[in-house]
């Protein structure tokens, strides 16, 4: 973390030009002078203010580079002030850092315009990274006379994307990002990590957002049907098609179709899904007429789609054309700082009667911590509406299903024990699974950040990523 007494101390002074100008904004004065400080200590011209008023102000006086702004201001906040900078035709990268940070905040920040979003506490090398981006992209653009006025996009905060864990504010980061193009998006994950929510997000924050949003679940429509399901049907094109219908791909016109598992249609029908993407034309099903609509594509699995074209399964053209942008979404198990968060949120939202406030014991809590949730978001949510139909006021371990509280019996079971007597009923561990087991709960600790795993292990990345990996690798056979 920075240094409140010395910031510079852990700064690389970079040899710049001094015209670069970044202005801070925050009505911390101590969070604003260090900021302020750690950029002129990298040869930036930094300037201070600590209010909506003097923020306004200070644009219409310079032309700024570069701006980090937190969120809440005592007068306003930092999305308001963003979009004030939008509207001005400002051309620099705005930075919102906040204390209160969540991967929600993160997408919204992203989706109308923010460069960056900085949770506090950060480290000094965060805010160097960002300023050696920014001049990285002054520099490359340096010749440019002009440049397009940035589309601008509303504070949207309707959709349930909680956690502040570091991985998922990193994914819904890339979500705000590509939500204002029109590049089709992949999102991977596994069953119950919340991909249509994501999709949703992605939509709701783009430009067609007044428009359409058509979610079809790929695997659960028949083959032979699938065709005519997203691309409609002339009159007399098979038994039955007593009538020109047309498909939901049309439906979609001008707004978005989300493919979920796409993975699992067939090849005969993912070369008219490329000719639709590459085009932007589709053909009813018995018809010579092939007519233009307009749609962005989202597509999602739970499989890896890599496999599915090695091994014959999906065509390769696809896969390219569909993944200009992935994002990957990480299973619960790998954000368990945002279980509790979750399951909160579940509890108030459940829409059951209660007469009384209810709320999770500490053991309760800890023991959804520890559970792995192969099912993800969805199976924590049906776990808590399990809890709350057996539960008072409190929900206690007991209220839990039984396989969430199986798994803890079996994590205490399972423990490393070094002091087990000779004889005993005790399963002797080898010292390679001592290795990953202890490396595992490390990255767990650090949010999987292996930089900080490293220093906590005292070996290299290098070393990290082996172990890591050869634990991965064991655990998927």
């Amino acid at each position: 973390m920075f240094n409140p007494v010395n910031p510079s101390s852990h700064v690389t002074i970079f040899s710049v030009k001094k015209d670069l100008k970044a202005l801070v904004v925050d009505d911390d004065h101590q969070v604003c002078g260090l900021v302020a400080e750690i950029l002129r200590s990298d040869g930036w011209d930094a300037v201070q203010v600590h209010s909506y008023l003097e923020c306004i102000d200070a644009l219409d006086r310079s032309k700024w580079d570069l701006v980090i702004c937190d969120v809440m201001l005592g007068d306003s906040d930092g999305y308001s002030i963003l979009k004030h900078f939008r509207e001005r035709n400002f051309t620099g990268r705005f930075v919102l850092m906040t204390g209160q940070g969540s991967a929600a905040g993160a997408l919204d920040a992203t989706a109308i315009g923010a460069y960056d979003y900085l949770i506090k506490p950060f480290k000094v090398e965060q805010i160097i990274a960002i300023a050696n981006s920014v001049r990285s992209l002054l520099d490359a653009r340096s010749a440019v006379k002009t440049r397009a006025k940035p589309k601008t996009g509303g504070y949207v905060s309707d959709i349930p994307l909680i956690g502040n864990s570091p991985r998922f504010v990193e994914c819904l980061k890339m979500v705000g990002r590509v939500a204002t193009t029109d590049l089709p998006v992949l999102i991977t994950g596994e069953s119950g990590t919340g991909k249509e929510v994501v999709a949703r997000a992605i939509h709701l924050r783009s430009k067609r957002a007044s428009r359409s949003f058509v979610a079809v679940n790929c695997g659960a429509i028949p083959v032979e049907l699938i065709e005519s399901e997203l691309f409609g049907h002339a009159k007399g094109s098979f038994t039955g098609a007593d009538r020109e219908r047309s498909g939901l791909w049309e439906d979609a016109d001008g707004g978005s179709i989300f493919l979920d598992e796409i993975t699992e249609t067939g090849l005969l029908f993912q070369v008219k899904l490329l000719r639709a993407l590459q085009e932007g034309e589709i053909r009813r099903v018995g018809s010579n007429r092939s007519q233009s609509v307009d749609v962005r594509v989202i597509a999602a699995t739970n499989r890896l789609i890599e496999n599915e074209v090695t091994e014959g399964r999906f065509r390769q053209d696809l896969m390219y054309r569909l993944n200009a942008v992935t994002i990957e979404l990480p299973p619960l198990r790998e954000r368990r700082q945002d279980i509790g968060l979750l399951a909160n949120h579940f509890l108030t939202n459940s829409g059951l009667d209660s007469e009384a406030p209810r709320e999770f014991s500490q053991e309760a809590i800890r023991m959804l911590e520890n559970y792995d949730w192969p099912g993800n978001v969805r199976e924590l949510e049906n776990a808590v509406l399990h809890a709350l139909s057996l539960s008072d006021d409190t929900i206690y371990p007991e209220h839990l299903p039984v396989r969430v509280r199986d798994s803890k019996q079996r994590a205490n079971t399972s423990q490393i024990s070094l002091d087990a007597e000779p004889g005993a009923d005790h399963r002797w561990v080898t010292l390679a699974e001592m290795e990953a087991e202890y490396v595992s709960r490390v990255l767990e600790h650090t949010g999987n950040n292996k930089q900080a795993a490293s220093r906590i292990l005292d070996i290299d990345r290098k070393t990290l990523t082996r172990i890591a990996g050869r634990y991965s690798n064991s655990e998927e056979q």
